[in-house]
């Protein structure tokens, strides 16, 4: 197919290099050009401006950082998509953004796939994400090539634009959690004078333990915050979830102290860092 993609970070790049290998034509496009010049030499096409990387587009997959980054291009790619391409919004924007982006697709008569994704950098690069999708399942069903190439599984959600946006919520609250938790216990280790390394041991194997504990736990205590996915990036999601549970009956009593604790370590200055720099907001 003829793919298109817009925002080249850490996912978009991932994303590509999947896409890429299965063989798909892709062109590419990055506010920053320098970021997406590298991609050239593994066969995509880069063009200076989103309007001409989506004109021959089977496919448009957005991985921008966030709702006002997407909405500030959407006009001028929207009005040169071709006629039946579909749009597969893979950026993380919460139900009430996607149901934002949707109406300026119906305004301009573009089809729209609500598919956020759940995974990290090396996912990405090895084409095993999760993707959750929502929408028209004629649409989806047009996307199979696009999602064999980028996904492990792929979990549809629904019919509605914004049922695959508040399930990547749900997903990425966990994350949150499992990686504030995780920080929490090694630093009691450490502040009582023992290894934190004792900790993970303990947990191994047992029902208590999670890959992601293990993975995360050693980037902590190795004081390695390579990204993969940064704490700016998950902080602006927890404001995203606490944002859209504030409208439901659910509290929000979990959420604010997670929210909270990357925000000291944004501010502290690991805002480009892995989510396992969250670790230095309890030493």
């Amino acid at each position: 197919m003829r793919i298109a993609v817009l925002g080249i970070g850490i996912m978009g790049t991932g994303m590509v290099r999947s896409l890429l290998r299965n063989g798909h034509d892709v062109t590419v496009w990055n506010r920053h050009e320098e970021k997406a010049k590298p991609l050239a030499a593994h066969g995509a096409r880069v063009e200076l401006s989103s309007a001409a990387a989506v004109a021959d587009a089977d496919v448009v997959i957005t991985m921008l950082f966030d709702e006002p980054a997407i909405s500030a291009i959407a006009p001028e790619f929207l009005d040169s998509m071709m006629d039946g391409a579909v749009w597969m919004q893979c950026s993380t924007v919460g139900p009430t953004g996607i149901r934002r982006l949707e109406r300026l697709a119906i305004e301009h008569s573009v089809q729209m796939v609500d598919a956020p994704v759940v995974g990290t950098k090396k996912p990405a690069e090895d084409g095993t994400l999760v993707v959750l999708v929502s929408g028209d399942s004629d649409r989806i069903d047009r996307l199979d090539p696009v999602l064999s190439a980028i996904a492990s599984k792929t979990v549809r959600v629904g019919s509605e634009i914004g049922a695959a946006s508040g399930l990547k919520l749900a997903c990425n609250a966990w994350v949150a959690s499992l990686t504030v938790a995780t920080a929490q216990s090694l630093a009691m280790c450490e502040a009582f004078g023992l290894d934190p390394k004792m900790f993970l041991s303990t947990i191994s194997g047992s029902p208590t333990d999670t890959p992601y504990a293990q993975l995360k736990g050693a980037m902590m205590i190795e004081r390695d915050y390579t990204p993969s996915f940064a704490v700016d990036g998950l902080l602006k999601d927890l404001a995203l979830m606490v944002d859209a549970v504030d409208s439901t009956d659910v509290p929000v009593r979990l959420l604010l102290p997670l929210y909270e604790a990357f925000a000291a370590s944004s501010a502290s200055g690991h805002h480009k860092d892995d989510i396992a720099a969250v670790i230095t907001s309890f030493r």
